[in-house]
């Protein structure tokens, strides 16, 4: 492992935000101090002027391998993952073939030891028939269980109310919940269809997949889990209504939790006009009222983490009707820039935006010594320098495989400089280390 010492940073950390160098030895934080003095290091930064923050862990990522190679791979997204200040990732089930078994979720890490350049966990999925699979999972083998409790998923979609008892009641770790009422949605897509035919505009994905089914799925997991004791964690939230659901304050001693997704904070239903099928996704991005309302959440802690459920796709994909074109988005290069635009904005403070990317991610799947910059943690880091001229995304190469972004045409204030991982460079002076690879993520279960 590489030697760093960074003298002069600005640490963003546990609520907190002070001037430290840091120095990381065997991959791990070795000494957090004012001033470092006597230790010659084989990689030295001068910080000055630089935020050090833990690196994000994205517990939602769709990197498309095995099974969509043109979309992307783990080698591939990992890349733009570093580059974008994320040193940790979970990656989601439904690849082909789905990861329904465990030889399917052992050929994952096979893969991602291969090629990862963040450290790396994977989600196991559940279909109608590996419920039994499920209950015997060995908790600390993935990073959860994620059901798709509504969404066109094939195989994974699971809405029979049964079924689903058994899940909540039988699942012997966090369970990840996509929630979306099918039937909802395709009487609304029908109703669209009446009007325009074979030419939905992309503006009405939100009212095909509106507040409405949204609420009487989440509502639906929530009660259940509730009853059964279920650990839940809701995934990317999309409007105020689902909000009352869940409880603010601490993440310590929840059971039931919630996420938001970075392009749900970032964007509102008055971009389809200008982006229209870029920013389709499930579920929707809707109005200015419910994304406000999604901030202020993250606010009071009623909302827990921030992911980014990076799920590429091509532009020619893209670019089909809406019907035809497929959901997802490109995010994980740029989705902790965009986010300090809240920061700059005044929106979200840099250490609570830290808290939801980092340590509380670590706390609530159990992350074993990472999310924090404390001695004896391994050295996830991310060195981000705040530009006296905004940089436009346009003149940076995408680095995701699809090679496209839905931040075309904006400017950042700030730029990701290095990142760590596991006390290896990973990206530094603008471009990706080749000899770096992400460690498998271990839990505290």
């Amino acid at each position: 492992m590489t030697d760093i010492l960074i003298r002069n940073a600005r640490l963003v950390n546990e609520g907190r935000e002070f001037e430290s160098d840091v120095l990381v030895a065997h991959g791990r934080i070795e000494k957090i101090a004012t001033s470092i003095e006597g230790i010659r290091a084989r990689v030295e930064i001068d910080a000055a002027g630089q935020w050090l923050m833990p690196g994000m862990i994205d517990d939602q990522v769709h990197f498309r391998e095995p099974g969509a190679p043109h979309k992307g791979c783990i080698a591939s997204e990992s890349r733009a993952a570093v580059a974008g200040g994320i040193t940790s990732f979970m990656d989601m089930p439904n690849t082909a073939p789905p990861t329904l078994t465990l030889d399917a979720l052992a050929d994952k890490k096979r893969r991602a030891a291969a090629g990862a350049k963040a450290n790396y966990a994977f989600h196991f999925g559940v279909s109608r028939d590996n419920l039994d699979t499920v209950a015997a999972l060995d908790p600390a083998a993935v990073g959860g269980v994620k059901v798709f409790m509504g969404a066109s998923t094939g195989d994974m979609l699971v809405d029979d109310p049964e079924i689903l008892e058994r899940l909540f009641s039988c699942v012997p770790t966090i369970l990840l919940a996509h929630c979306e009422h099918t039937p909802s949605i395709l009487a609304n897509e029908a109703r669209l269809r009446e009007l325009h035919g074979d030419h939905i505009p992309p503006s009405a994905h939100p009212l095909i997949r509106d507040a409405e089914a949204c609420y009487r799925s989440s509502s639906f997991a929530v009660d259940l889990a509730r009853r059964c004791g279920t650990r839940l964690h809701v995934l990317h939230l999309t409007t105020a209504r689902e909000l009352a659901l869940f409880t603010p304050g601490p993440l310590a001693g929840k059971r039931i939790t919630a996420e938001v997704c970075a392009h749900h904070l970032l964007f509102d239903d008055s971009d389809y006009a200008a982006l229209g099928n870029l920013i389709k996704c499930n579920p929707a991005i809707k109005t200015r009222a419910d994304r406000d309302a999604l901030r202020q959440a993250l606010l009071c802690d009623r909302i827990d983490v921030i992911g980014t459920d990076h799920a590429p796709h091509t532009l020619e994909e893209k670019s089909r009707a809406y019907a035809q074109a497929p959901s997802g988005l490109p995010l994980v290069q740029h989705a902790l820039p965009a986010l300090l635009e809240l920061v700059e904005e005044g929106a979200l403070p840099l250490t609570h935006l830290v808290r939801k990317t980092s340590h509380a991610v670590a706390e609530l799947f159990g992350i074993r010594e990472r999310g924090y910059l404390r001695e004896g943690y391994w050295a996830d880091l991310t060195l981000v320098e705040r530009l006296a001229v905004p940089q436009p995304v346009d003149e940076q190469p995408v680095l995701a495989h699809c090679g496209w972004t839905p931040f075309k045409g904006r400017s950042f204030r700030h730029a990701v400089r290095t990142t760590v991982v596991s006390g290896q460079l990973a990206w530094h002076q603008g471009r990706v280390q080749d000899d770096c690879e992400g460690l498998p993520l271990s839990f505290n279960r």
